[in-house]
C-alpha cells in the first residue's frame, strides 16, 4: 500500500486525470446515455430533456469528487486547496473580471459577428418566438405574442448578471478541479503556459461523451463527432487560459468559478438575436470561430500576461 500511495503521489496530476475521467464517463453512460438516445431515435434534441439535462449538470460535480479522492488516495491532505480567498483588498479585482468578464466578451464576440454578418441580425428574435411557441404548442398553451415574448427575453438577459451567482455550485465542481488542483500541479515541473494549454485538452476530452451528444455543437455537421470533439478542446483551451488566469492572480478557484457560471449563463445569449439558424462553429456564441474572437483575444493576453509576470501563488497556495 505505502508503494502504491508512493506511485499515486509522485503523479497527482495523472492520478486525478484517471479518477475523475473514470468516475464521470461511467456516471454519464450510466445515466445520460439511457434517457438521452430515445430522444435520439425520435429525432429530437437527445440534450433537451430536463433528466438528461440534471445528469449532465450532476457530473459537473465529479471533478471537485476528483480532488477529493486524489487527495485522500495520495496523503495530501486538504492544505493549500486554492478554495478561500487569498489577499482580497489586492485580489478583488479579478472577482470582479471573472463576475462580468465573460458577459462583455460574449457581447463583444456577438457585435463582431453581427457586423461582419448584419443579415443574419434581428431584433425581434424570430428563432426565440418560433423555439418557445413550439415548446408552449407541444404542452398544450397558446402561443406568446410579440410583446410577451420581448418581455420574456428580457427578463432573461437580465437573469444573465446573477448567473455566476446561481451556476456557483456546480461550476465549482469543476473548477475545484481543473483550476484548484489539475492546474497547480501541473506548475510544479512545467510552465503557466504549458500547464493552461494541457488543463484546457484534457478538459474539453473530459466532456467528450455529452459533445457526442451535441453538447455546444450539436449533431448534423460533417465529421461528426470528431470535429465536434476538436472544436470543444479549442474552445475550452481558451477558457482554460482565462479561467487560469483568474486562478493564479487570484491564489483561488472562486473568480474562474464566478466566470465559469456567466460564461455558462450568457453562452446562449446572442444566438437569440439570430434571422437563421446559427452555426455553432462560426458564431454569435463564443463556441465558434468569430463569436469566440473577444474570448480568443484575451486568452492570448492572459497567457502573455503569465508569461512576463508569473503568478505569486505555488501549487501548494503558498506566495513565493
Amino acid at each position: 500500500m505505502s508503494r502504491l500511495r508512493a506511485f499515486l503521489a509522485a503523479h497527482r496530476a495523472g492520478t486525478f486525470c484517471v479518477v475523475t475521467f473514470a468516475l464521470t464517463w461511467a456516471f454519464w453512460f450510466a445515466t445520460v446515455y439511457p434517457a438521452a438516445i430515445p430522444l435520439l431515435q425520435a429525432g429530437q434534441n437527445p440534450l433537451s430533456g430536463p433528466t438528461v439535462t440534471l445528469f449532465v449538470g450532476a457530473g459537473m460535480f465529479f471533478p471537485a469528487i476528483g480532488v477529493v479522492l486524489t487527495r485522500l488516495l495520495t496523503g495530501e491532505g486538504f492544505r493549500g486547496a486554492w478554495v478561500r480567498p487569498r489577499e482580497f483588498r489586492r485580489t478583488w479585482k479579478y472577482w470582479v473580471a471573472g463576475w462580468f468578464g465573460p458577459m462583455l466578451l460574449v457581447a463583444l464576440g456577438a457585435v463582431v459577428f453581427f457586423l461582419i454578418f448584419p443579415g443574419d441580425f434581428d431584433p425581434a428574435c424570430p428563432l426565440f418566438r418560433e423555439t418557445l411557441n413550439a415548446q408552449l404548442a407541444a404542452a398544450g398553451q397558446p402561443p406568446m405574442d410579440e410583446a410577451q415574448a420581448q418581455a420574456l427575453m428580457g427578463m432573461q438577459l437580465a437573469l444573465v448578471l446573477v448567473c455566476p451567482l446561481l451556476n456557483v455550485v456546480t461550476c465549482f465542481g469543476e473548477e475545484w478541479g481543473w483550476r484548484g488542483y489539475l492546474l497547480p500541479h501541473l506548475m510544479e515541473r512545467h510552465s503557466a503556459t504549458w500547464g493552461i494549454v494541457v488543463v484546457g485538452v484534457v478538459w474539453g476530452l473530459w466532456h467528450a461523451p455529452i459533445t457526442v451528444l451535441g453538447h455546444n455543437y450539436g449533431l448534423d455537421y460533417p465529421g461528426w463527432p470528431v470535429v465536434g470533439i476538436f472544436a470543444m478542446i479549442c474552445f475550452c483551451t481558451a477558457l482554460s487560459a482565462l479561467f487560469g488566469w483568474l486562478t493564479l492572480r487570484s491564489g483561488s478557484c472562486l473568480p474562474a468559478t464566478f466566470a465559469h457560471g456567466a460564461l455558462n449563463g450568457c453562452v446562449a445569449a446572442p444566438a437569440l438575436f439570430m434571422a437563421v439558424t446559427p452555426n455553432p462553429f462560426i458564431g454569435p456564441a463564443c463556441t465558434g470561430i468569430i463569436g469566440g474572437l473577444g474570448l480568443i483575444a484575451v486568452a492570448i493576453l492572459c497567457v502573455v500576461s503569465l508569461r512576463r509576470n508569473p503568478p505569486r501563488f505555488l501549487s501548494n497556495g503558498r506566495q513565493q
